[in-house]
């Protein structure tokens, strides 16, 4: 028997797969706050403030890990986590001072940009209001680190937003390989972040225009779009 829809989902009137995408937004900002690899509450807790149903609810969290967002772990203890930073700097270090890793590192940054033109193009013609509201929400956490000239919550919550951004392309093969080349980058560069800013207001430039490329795409605007990428990979 399909679990009962909760008082909010029978007077919204809405179909679970909208209210799961509603949620998983809710739990996103949530997620967007914390450091990596914070608890956000148990299961039981994050599902009763977004007043879905379990099963709903087990479809919110399946939307997240798809796309990056929560980790979900089992047992005493357990429950939400925003994701993890990349690994320690004594391995990251040691990486860096390696030919292949330096080699993988520069591949990295080649395919990124190569393809982020279509993952842009993905976000243009296949973005919902929900994505944009989402992708605001990491805007949202790299102005507050740039308010506060914290580097390296900056950058990790810059990558959050693209693996959110990448996670709107229906192209599995497409969407595959811009995250691979991201995880690459994470993992190279996790050890060497800066822990302020290279230039004063340049954190707070890069939020600005991270936040009108999502504008951009909200409103369909393909020739602002393609000048703010051209800012973005100049930068």
């Amino acid at each position: 028997m399909a679990p009962k829809a909760t008082l909010r989902e029978e007077r919204g009137g809405q179909r679970p797969a909208g209210r799961a995408e509603e949620a998983a937004a809710h739990v996103s900002r949530l997620l967007a706050r914390l450091e990596p690899g914070a608890r956000l509450g148990t299961k039981e807790q994050v599902r009763t403030t977004c007043g879905v149903s379990a099963g709903t609810f087990n479809v919110t969290l399946r939307l997240l890990q798809e796309r990056g967002l929560v980790v979900v772990r089992p047992g005493p203890g357990g429950g939400l986590f925003a994701p993890e930073g990349p690994p320690g700097p004594g391995a990251a270090r040691h990486d860096a001072d390696d030919e292949d890793a330096a080699a993988a590192l520069r591949d990295a940054f080649r395919v990124r940009e190569a393809i982020e033109p279509l993952i842009i193009e993905d976000a243009l013609w296949h973005g919902s209001p929900a994505d944009f509201a989402e992708l605001r929400e990491f805007t949202r956490a790299m102005g507050e680190a740039a308010d506060r000239s914290d580097g390296t919550a900056y950058v990790h919550a810059a990558w959050r937003f693209h693996a959110r951004l990448a996670a709107i392309s229906p192209g599995p093969l497409l969407r595959d390989c811009y995250l691979r080349a991201q995880e690459v980058i994470e993992t190279r560069t996790g050890a060497i972040l800066p822990d302020g800013e290279p230039a004063e207001g340049f954190l707070r430039r890069r939020c600005e225009l991270h936040a009108a490329l999502v504008d951009a795409l909200d409103r369909r605007d393909r020739e602002a779009i393609m000048g703010l990428l051209g800012e973005h990979n100049d930068g």
